[in-house]
């Protein structure tokens, strides 16, 4: 039987590089013509992400601190919920200061910022295991939770996360890095029940990180040292689960129930002495942000450059902590050690 013939190899790069190369390492003559590539088509990236360097014009009265909390009200404006004085800081679209407020409790520790369907302020604070709802203008209108005492019962969090609303009104809340639950309250917010424990079982939580809910009313939960995203009804029942795709920190959601998620990668837990006890992803191996669409399908992943500590430049990113997306598709992320908020525009092309 006669052997098969030997089929030269494709002129891949790399094969052409080595095709002219001579013995002693020097290119062969005519290796210029030779290695010449075709004219490749260039995939159209759309959307691709610009960020606008000193877009947030910062009061002079605060100083840079880490930025855990993002999101938009009516009129487009960014709120962020950041760890210094103003402790509440508004700005424009363009990046004007608008106004603030203060908070005087050294034992605060802001972690989550969301609007209600009336324009309430919603500050989910997970030093004084509290979540509080305020007027636009600061004032305090409800308290959820006991300040400065932690529990697990109806009345009392151990360092809630994040908060979201349905579409009916329902409140539920990430209480997140101590009890490993979800808990509902009606509208008036009056307790109806909780569900979760800790765990790495279907249906428990290691840090309920984040929390948000879509026009149908499921609660995606962002069960951050489980690398998974569990997705329940308003009953608690899981409904599905996206594993190992990315170490889930924040939540946006659009109109159009696009799933917005930041953080990083699948990683093996790290042991840094800088952060003893840390969750997972401290200190992050990448930054990211994906979209999803309700079934869990990845629509877009953009990453970004993680910075050193202290050293970021425009764009970088350092423990990406939080994302909003405005009607534009322009995107403000919020960094824990990079200590501030960049605003990244979408454009096409």
């Amino acid at each position: 039987m006669n052997p098969a013939p030997i089929r030269p190899l494709l002129p891949t790069a790399i094969g052409l590089a080595l095709l002219c190369t001579s013995p002693d390492g020097s290119r062969a003559a005519g290796s210029a013509e030779a290695a010449k590539m075709p004219d490749y088509p260039k995939v159209n990236l759309s959307p691709r992400y610009e960020v606008v360097p000193g877009w947030a014009q910062r009061p002079a009265e605060a100083t840079p601190a880490a930025v855990p909390a993002i999101a938009l009200d009516r009129e487009g404006n960014v709120w962020i919920y950041t760890r210094s004085n103003p402790v509440v800081q508004v700005y424009a679209p363009d990046g004007r200061y608008l106004r603030g407020w203060r908070e005087e409790n050294p034992a605060t520790v802001p972690h989550g910022l969301k609007f209600d369907a009336d324009g309430n302020v919603w500050l989910v604070d997970c030093g004084l295991h509290v979540v509080r709802k305020h007027s636009p203008d600061g004032k305090l209108l409800l308290t959820l939770g006991t300040p400065g005492e932690r529990g697990e019962d109806e009345s009392h969090f151990w360092a809630p996360t994040d908060i979201t609303f349905t579409p009916d009104g329902e409140i539920f809340i990430a209480d997140g890095y101590g009890n490993g639950r979800i808990v509902h309250f009606d509208a008036s917010g009056n307790y109806r029940k909780a569900w979760g424990t800790l765990g790495t079982r279907p249906g428990q939580f290691s840090v309920v990180h984040a929390i948000a809910s879509d026009s149908k009313g499921r609660i995606y939960a962002a069960d951050r040292n489980n690398v998974r995203v569990q997705i329940f009804n308003t009953d608690g029942k899981l409904l599905d689960t996206w594993s190992n795709v990315l170490v889930p920190w924040g939540f946006w959601v659009t109109p159009q129930d696009e799933i917005w998620i930041c953080g990083s990668s699948p990683m093996p837990w790290l042991s840094d002495p800088k952060y003893p006890g840390a969750p997972l992803g401290c200190p992050p191996k990448d930054q990211l942000f994906m979209k999803f669409n309700t079934d869990g399908r990845v629509l877009e992943h953009w990453t970004l450059p993680k910075g050193g500590d202290g050293e970021e430049k425009p764009g970088d990113v350092n423990w990406l902590h939080t994302i909003a997306i405005d009607a534009k598709g322009d995107l403000y992320a919020g960094d824990i050690i990079g200590k501030r908020i960049q605003k990244f525009v979408r454009k096409q092309g």
